[in-house]
Protein backbone atom coordinates (compact mmCIF):
# COMPACT_ATOMS: atom_id res chain seq x y z
CA UNK A 1 0.00 0.00 0.00
CA UNK A 2 1.27 3.47 -0.88
CA UNK A 3 0.71 6.89 0.68
CA UNK A 4 0.50 9.27 -2.31
CA UNK A 5 2.28 12.60 -1.82
CA UNK A 6 2.67 15.53 -4.23
CA UNK A 7 5.29 18.19 -3.48
CA UNK A 8 5.35 21.61 -5.16
CA UNK A 9 8.52 23.50 -4.34
CA UNK A 10 8.75 27.20 -5.17
CA UNK A 11 11.83 28.83 -6.60
CA UNK A 12 11.97 31.27 -3.70
CA UNK A 13 12.36 30.58 0.01
CA UNK A 14 9.21 30.42 2.12
CA UNK A 15 7.27 28.32 4.62
CA UNK A 16 6.50 24.63 4.21
CA UNK A 17 2.84 23.72 4.62
CA UNK A 18 0.85 20.54 4.06
CA UNK A 19 -2.72 20.03 2.91
CA UNK A 20 -4.15 16.62 3.77
CA UNK A 21 -7.44 14.86 3.01
CA UNK A 22 -9.21 11.54 3.61
CA UNK A 23 -7.80 10.81 7.03
CA UNK A 24 -11.28 9.36 7.27
CA UNK A 25 -11.64 7.15 4.20
CA UNK A 26 -15.24 8.08 3.38
CA UNK A 27 -14.58 11.85 3.37
CA UNK A 28 -13.99 12.52 -0.31
CA UNK A 29 -14.42 16.27 -0.88
CA UNK A 30 -10.84 16.97 0.17
CA UNK A 31 -9.46 14.64 -2.50
CA UNK A 32 -11.12 16.75 -5.21
CA UNK A 33 -10.09 20.00 -3.52
CA UNK A 34 -6.45 18.95 -3.66
CA UNK A 35 -6.77 17.70 -7.27
CA UNK A 36 -8.10 21.10 -8.40
CA UNK A 37 -5.62 23.01 -6.28
CA UNK A 38 -2.73 21.14 -7.87
CA UNK A 39 -3.85 22.29 -11.35
CA UNK A 40 -3.84 26.03 -10.60
CA UNK A 41 -1.24 27.89 -12.65
CA UNK A 42 -0.72 30.43 -9.87
CA UNK A 43 1.28 27.76 -8.02
CA UNK A 44 4.11 28.50 -10.45
CA UNK A 45 4.58 31.66 -8.38
CA UNK A 46 4.78 29.75 -5.10
CA UNK A 47 7.28 30.78 -2.42
CA UNK A 48 8.25 27.92 -0.16
CA UNK A 49 6.97 24.35 -0.32
CA UNK A 50 3.47 22.92 -0.57
CA UNK A 51 3.03 19.24 0.36
CA UNK A 52 -0.24 17.70 -0.81
CA UNK A 53 -1.54 14.42 0.61
CA UNK A 54 -4.90 13.76 -1.11
CA UNK A 55 -5.46 10.37 0.57
CA UNK A 56 -4.02 9.65 4.02
CA UNK A 57 -6.24 6.66 4.77
CA UNK A 58 -5.74 4.67 1.58
CA UNK A 59 -7.24 1.57 3.18
CA UNK A 60 -10.46 3.39 4.10
CA UNK A 61 -10.87 5.01 0.69
CA UNK A 62 -10.58 1.68 -1.13
CA UNK A 63 -13.33 0.20 1.07
CA UNK A 64 -15.42 3.42 1.39
CA UNK A 65 -14.98 3.25 5.15
CA UNK A 66 -14.27 5.97 7.68
CA UNK A 67 -11.99 3.63 9.58
CA UNK A 68 -8.87 1.58 9.09
CA UNK A 69 -9.18 -2.20 8.51
CA UNK A 70 -8.59 -2.69 12.25
CA UNK A 71 -11.71 -0.53 12.87
CA UNK A 72 -9.65 2.19 14.49
CA UNK A 73 -10.11 5.88 13.78
CA UNK A 74 -6.88 7.17 12.22
CA UNK A 75 -7.61 10.66 13.54
CA UNK A 76 -7.58 9.33 17.10
CA UNK A 77 -4.33 7.40 16.67
CA UNK A 78 -1.71 10.18 16.72
CA UNK A 79 1.22 10.42 17.37
CA UNK A 80 1.23 6.71 16.56
CA UNK A 81 3.73 3.96 17.14
CA UNK A 82 6.07 1.88 15.00
CA UNK A 83 4.97 -1.26 16.83
CA UNK A 84 1.30 -0.48 17.41
CA UNK A 85 -1.87 -1.23 15.46
CA UNK A 86 -2.13 -0.60 11.72
CA UNK A 87 -3.79 2.77 12.38
CA UNK A 88 -1.07 3.67 14.86
CA UNK A 89 1.69 2.77 12.38
CA UNK A 90 0.16 4.84 9.57
CA UNK A 91 -0.27 7.77 11.95
CA UNK A 92 3.39 7.48 12.96
CA UNK A 93 4.64 7.45 9.36
CA UNK A 94 2.42 10.35 8.28
CA UNK A 95 3.28 12.47 11.30
CA UNK A 96 7.02 11.86 11.29
CA UNK A 97 7.64 11.98 7.55
CA UNK A 98 5.33 14.87 6.63
CA UNK A 99 3.76 16.84 9.48
CA UNK A 100 6.93 17.41 11.51
CA UNK A 101 8.67 18.82 8.43
CA UNK A 102 6.04 21.57 8.03
CA UNK A 103 5.40 24.98 9.54
CA UNK A 104 1.63 24.86 9.10
CA UNK A 105 -1.13 22.54 7.89
CA UNK A 106 -4.68 22.44 6.54
CA UNK A 107 -6.64 19.23 7.14
CA UNK A 108 -9.75 18.64 4.99
CA UNK A 109 -12.82 16.81 6.30
CA UNK A 110 -16.54 16.28 5.72
CA UNK A 111 -19.33 15.30 8.08
CA UNK A 112 -19.65 11.67 9.11
CA UNK A 113 -21.89 9.23 7.23
CA UNK A 114 -25.53 10.34 6.74
CA UNK A 115 -24.76 13.88 7.92
CA UNK A 116 -23.73 17.07 6.13
CA UNK A 117 -21.75 20.10 7.28
CA UNK A 118 -21.97 23.73 6.29
CA UNK A 119 -18.48 24.76 5.10
CA UNK A 120 -16.66 25.82 8.26
CA UNK A 121 -13.20 26.25 9.69
CA UNK A 122 -12.50 24.76 13.10
CA UNK A 123 -9.58 26.12 15.08
CA UNK A 124 -8.54 27.70 18.36
CA UNK A 125 -9.89 31.25 18.05
CA UNK A 126 -7.79 32.25 21.06
CA UNK A 127 -4.66 31.79 18.93
CA UNK A 128 -4.26 35.06 16.95
CA UNK A 129 -2.25 33.40 14.16
CA UNK A 130 -4.71 30.60 13.35
CA UNK A 131 -7.69 32.89 14.02
CA UNK A 132 -6.56 35.38 11.37
CA UNK A 133 -5.90 32.60 8.85
CA UNK A 134 -9.27 31.02 9.64
CA UNK A 135 -11.02 34.28 8.77
CA UNK A 136 -9.01 34.70 5.58
CA UNK A 137 -10.15 31.24 4.38
CA UNK A 138 -13.60 32.77 3.85
CA UNK A 139 -15.70 29.78 4.84
CA UNK A 140 -19.12 30.92 6.08
CA UNK A 141 -18.39 29.95 9.70
CA UNK A 142 -15.35 29.84 11.99
CA UNK A 143 -16.01 27.60 14.99
CA UNK A 144 -13.85 27.45 18.08
CA UNK A 145 -12.86 23.82 18.51
CA UNK A 146 -11.17 22.21 21.47
CA UNK A 147 -8.45 19.65 20.82
CA UNK A 148 -9.37 15.97 20.84
CA UNK A 149 -7.16 13.29 22.31
CA UNK A 150 -5.18 11.45 19.65
CA UNK A 151 -6.15 13.82 16.85
CA UNK A 152 -3.73 15.13 14.24
CA UNK A 153 -4.46 18.70 15.31
CA UNK A 154 -3.71 18.01 18.97
CA UNK A 155 -0.40 16.29 18.31
CA UNK A 156 0.66 18.90 15.75
CA UNK A 157 -0.11 21.73 18.16
CA UNK A 158 1.94 19.99 20.84
CA UNK A 159 4.85 20.14 18.37
CA UNK A 160 4.24 23.82 17.60
CA UNK A 161 2.65 23.19 14.18
CA UNK A 162 -0.71 25.02 13.89
CA UNK A 163 -3.47 23.44 11.79
CA UNK A 164 -6.74 24.67 10.31
CA UNK A 165 -9.45 22.04 9.98
CA UNK A 166 -11.91 22.54 7.10
CA UNK A 167 -15.25 20.73 7.51
CA UNK A 168 -17.67 20.78 4.58
CA UNK A 169 -20.21 18.55 2.87
CA UNK A 170 -21.20 14.93 3.33
CA UNK A 171 -19.32 11.63 3.48
CA UNK A 172 -19.14 9.62 0.21
CA UNK A 173 -20.43 12.60 -1.80
CA UNK A 174 -18.88 15.45 -3.77
CA UNK A 175 -20.38 18.85 -2.92
CA UNK A 176 -19.44 21.40 -5.58
CA UNK A 177 -19.96 24.45 -3.42
CA UNK A 178 -17.86 23.02 -0.59
CA UNK A 179 -15.10 22.06 -3.03
CA UNK A 180 -14.93 25.53 -4.57
CA UNK A 181 -14.88 27.25 -1.19
CA UNK A 182 -12.11 24.85 -0.13
CA UNK A 183 -9.88 25.54 -3.13
CA UNK A 184 -10.36 29.29 -2.91
CA UNK A 185 -9.85 29.18 0.85
CA UNK A 186 -6.49 27.41 0.59
CA UNK A 187 -5.32 29.97 -1.98
CA UNK A 188 -6.44 32.76 0.38
CA UNK A 189 -4.40 31.24 3.20
CA UNK A 190 -1.31 30.84 0.97
CA UNK A 191 -1.63 34.48 0.02
CA UNK A 192 -1.88 35.56 3.64
CA UNK A 193 1.25 33.54 4.42
CA UNK A 194 2.97 35.41 1.56
CA UNK A 195 3.48 32.15 -0.31
CA UNK A 196 1.44 33.42 -3.27
CA UNK A 197 1.15 36.96 -4.65
CA UNK A 198 -1.81 39.02 -3.54
CA UNK A 199 -4.60 39.37 -6.09
CA UNK A 200 -4.93 42.81 -7.67
CA UNK A 201 -8.67 42.19 -8.06
CA UNK A 202 -9.25 40.95 -4.56
CA UNK A 203 -11.80 42.74 -2.45
CA UNK A 204 -11.89 42.83 1.32
CA UNK A 205 -12.44 39.47 3.00
CA UNK A 206 -15.99 38.34 3.52
CA UNK A 207 -16.15 38.22 7.28
CA UNK A 208 -17.32 34.82 8.53
CA UNK A 209 -19.64 34.12 11.40
CA UNK A 210 -17.58 33.47 14.53
CA UNK A 211 -18.99 30.94 17.00
CA UNK A 212 -17.37 30.03 20.31
CA UNK A 213 -19.41 26.89 20.96
CA UNK A 214 -22.00 24.61 19.42
CA UNK A 215 -24.31 21.76 20.34
CA UNK A 216 -26.21 18.92 18.67
CA UNK A 217 -30.00 18.91 18.99
CA UNK A 218 -31.24 15.34 19.43
CA UNK A 219 -34.55 13.75 18.61
CA UNK A 220 -36.95 13.15 21.48
CA UNK A 221 -38.91 10.56 19.47
CA UNK A 222 -38.43 7.84 16.84
CA UNK A 223 -40.00 8.02 13.39
CA UNK A 224 -39.65 9.83 10.06
CA UNK A 225 -38.15 13.30 10.26
CA UNK A 226 -39.31 16.35 8.31
CA UNK A 227 -36.77 19.12 8.68
CA UNK A 228 -38.04 22.70 8.47
CA UNK A 229 -34.62 24.33 8.56
CA UNK A 230 -31.54 23.70 6.44
CA UNK A 231 -27.79 24.27 6.55
CA UNK A 232 -26.83 27.90 6.97
CA UNK A 233 -30.21 28.99 8.32
CA UNK A 234 -30.52 30.82 11.61
CA UNK A 235 -32.86 29.57 14.32
CA UNK A 236 -34.34 31.19 17.40
CA UNK A 237 -34.80 29.61 20.79
CA UNK A 238 -37.99 27.51 20.96
CA UNK A 239 -38.53 27.76 17.17
CA UNK A 240 -39.80 24.59 15.47
CA UNK A 241 -36.96 23.20 13.34
CA UNK A 242 -38.32 19.73 12.49
CA UNK A 243 -41.19 17.30 12.93
CA UNK A 244 -40.93 13.60 13.69
CA UNK A 245 -43.88 11.68 12.22
CA UNK A 246 -45.15 8.29 13.29
CA UNK A 247 -44.71 6.17 10.11
CA UNK A 248 -47.92 4.18 10.71
CA UNK A 249 -50.02 6.91 12.30
CA UNK A 250 -50.91 10.59 11.93
CA UNK A 251 -49.09 11.69 15.07
CA UNK A 252 -46.31 14.27 14.73
CA UNK A 253 -43.85 15.50 17.33
CA UNK A 254 -42.22 18.93 17.28
CA UNK A 255 -38.46 19.40 17.56
CA UNK A 256 -37.57 22.89 18.77
CA UNK A 257 -34.31 24.82 18.97
CA UNK A 258 -33.07 25.19 22.51
CA UNK A 259 -31.06 28.37 21.82
CA UNK A 260 -30.39 31.02 19.16
CA UNK A 261 -27.88 30.05 16.51
CA UNK A 262 -27.08 28.90 12.98
CA UNK A 263 -27.30 25.37 11.63
CA UNK A 264 -23.81 24.14 10.71
CA UNK A 265 -24.57 20.42 10.47
CA UNK A 266 -27.60 18.17 10.02
CA UNK A 267 -28.73 14.60 9.60
CA UNK A 268 -29.50 13.54 6.02
CA UNK A 269 -31.27 10.26 6.76
CA UNK A 270 -35.11 10.39 7.03
CA UNK A 271 -35.46 7.61 9.58
CA UNK A 272 -34.63 8.78 13.08
CA UNK A 273 -34.38 7.09 16.46
CA UNK A 274 -34.94 8.69 19.82
CA UNK A 275 -31.64 10.26 20.89
CA UNK A 276 -30.21 10.57 17.38
CA UNK A 277 -28.43 13.82 16.51
CA UNK A 278 -30.49 15.93 14.08
CA UNK A 279 -29.04 19.44 13.93
CA UNK A 280 -25.62 20.79 14.86
CA UNK A 281 -26.20 24.41 15.86
CA UNK A 282 -23.53 27.03 16.54
CA UNK A 283 -24.66 29.32 19.35
CA UNK A 284 -24.97 33.01 18.44
CA UNK A 285 -26.08 36.19 20.13
CA UNK A 286 -26.69 38.45 17.12
CA UNK A 287 -28.87 36.58 14.61
CA UNK A 288 -29.51 39.54 12.33
CA UNK A 289 -25.78 40.11 11.85
CA UNK A 290 -25.32 36.38 11.18
CA UNK A 291 -28.06 36.39 8.55
CA UNK A 292 -26.34 39.24 6.70
CA UNK A 293 -23.00 37.44 6.75
CA UNK A 294 -24.38 34.10 5.60
CA UNK A 295 -26.46 35.58 2.78
CA UNK A 296 -23.73 35.14 0.16
CA UNK A 297 -23.64 31.41 0.81
CA UNK A 298 -27.27 30.77 -0.11
CA UNK A 299 -28.05 29.66 -3.63
CA UNK A 300 -29.96 32.76 -4.67
CA UNK A 301 -27.23 35.10 -3.44
CA UNK A 302 -24.16 33.36 -4.84
CA UNK A 303 -22.11 35.07 -7.49
CA UNK A 304 -20.65 32.01 -9.20
CA UNK A 305 -17.47 33.87 -10.03
CA UNK A 306 -16.74 34.44 -6.34
CA UNK A 307 -16.12 30.73 -6.01
CA UNK A 308 -14.75 29.91 -9.47
CA UNK A 309 -12.48 32.78 -10.49
CA UNK A 310 -9.38 33.60 -8.51
CA UNK A 311 -7.53 35.52 -11.24
CA UNK A 312 -7.66 35.20 -15.01
CA UNK A 313 -4.83 32.62 -14.87
CA UNK A 314 -6.26 30.73 -11.90
CA UNK A 315 -9.54 29.28 -13.14
CA UNK A 316 -10.57 26.20 -11.16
Amino acid sequence: MRLPVRIIRGKRVGPTIFVSAAIHGDELNGIEIIRRLRKLTILKKLKGTLILIPIVNTYGVTTLSRYMPDRRDLNRSFPGSKKGSLASRIAKIFFDEIVTKCDFGIDLHTASIHKSNLPQIRTDINNPFTYDLAKSFEAPVVLHSELRDGSLREEAQNKGIPILLYEAGEALRFDEKSIRIGVKGIVNVLRDLDMLPKSTKRKKYKLPIIAKNSQWIRSTESGIIRTIKGLGETVKEDEIIAYVDEPLDDISYEIRATFDGIIIGKSEIPLIQEGDAIFHIAKLKHLEMAENKIEYFHEDAINENEFVELDKDEII
